[in-house]
């Protein structure tokens, strides 16, 4: 458990300070830096895959239509996601990018709702329609509605409902996703050189290897993250998960010195409120349904 926790602090803490490394590369396109993160992700994980001598896995995706066709979906999820991140960072949402994280553990439930068939209590119930209503509050107060942070939500929500389906290593899985996407990837980058507008490859030679490095950025926290999901309870990785957009959101107002109304303040309070009382619910039913399953056992 103290392991697991470890782990899970460590994923969540590179995820969070994820939005200074993008930083770096502000003058390059955001589609331009997802084809690096792509094509540098695939490289570095047919490395790792490599070392955990585990090719014979992506032999059993070959040949199973429903696992390549969930890997394809996951693959275009996650690069949609990354896109979007990637632009919001470098075009100052880094607010929008925390609004979209901390909504992302709610937006699972409705997913569940509607796709797994899984009834929450009343107090989940609560807790969406506080978060729905912390949305309506930002979206007022933005004067449009906030659809980085929806996109951000809905695509890792829908990437972590596809995964759902995925029984495989979690290197071999990160390298099937990329594979997805890696002929997109190459086909922009020989898109940009034939217009003559590739910016990353006349990026100072220090710069380039921090790119290079996108690859081992995407990996390592996905990697702590699986070490921690294997070894403690899932109810406990959903409280350190927000960890992550705690810190984009102080970083946003700290450090890239984005404006926060006290409107956005009081969404931001309202979408908290809501995690309080999804928690609390949560870990109610979890001590009825054990009480439950004690009281049929004592009397069979």
């Amino acid at each position: 458990m103290n392991n697991g926790l470890i782990n899970a602090i460590i994923a969540y803490i590179m995820w969070g300070v994820l939005p200074l490394y993008w930083k770096l590369f502000n003058d390059v396109p955001a589609g331009e830096i997802l084809s690096h993160r792509v094509v540098w992700s695939f490289v570095f994980m047919g490395i790792l895959v490599t070392v955990q001598r585990r090719w014979g896995d992506m032999k059993r995706i070959v040949t199973s239509r429903s696992l390549l066709l969930s890997l394809t979906a996951s693959g275009l999820l996650i690069a949609a996601n990354w896109l979007i991140f990637i632009w919001a960072v470098n075009n100052n949402h880094v607010v929008e990018t925390s609004l979209g994280y901390y909504l992302n553990p709610l937006l699972n439930v409705l997913l569940a709702i509607v796709f797994l068939r899984e009834k929450p209590n009343r107090g989940q119930w609560l807790a969406i329609a506080v978060a729905g209503a912390a949305v309506l509050i930002i979206a007022i107060d933005y004067g449009r509605f906030p659809w980085v942070a929806i996109s951000l939500a809905a695509s890792f929500g829908l990437y972590g409902l596809a995964k759902k389906k995925i029984v495989l290593n979690a290197s071999v899985g990160l390298l099937s996703e990329t594979v997805v996407v890696l002929p997109i990837a190459l086909g922009y980058w020989v898109y940009l050189a034939s217009v003559g507008k590739a910016m990353a490859w006349t990026l100072p030679p220090s710069m380039f290897i921090e790119l290079l490095l996108s690859g081992v950025v995407t990996a390592l926290p996905l990697f702590f993250f699986a070490r921690a999901a294997a070894r403690m309870a899932f109810s406990t990785l959903g409280f350190v998960q927000y960890i992550g957009p705690t810190i984009m959101l102080l970083l946003s107002v700290f450090v890239f010195k984005e404006s926060v109304s006290s409107t956005l303040l009081v969404g931001f309070a309202l979408i908290w409120t809501a995690l309080v009382i999804y928690a609390v619910a949560s870990v109610r039913g979890t001590k009825v349904t054990k009480v439950n399953v004690h009281h049929d056992k004592t009397y069979v």
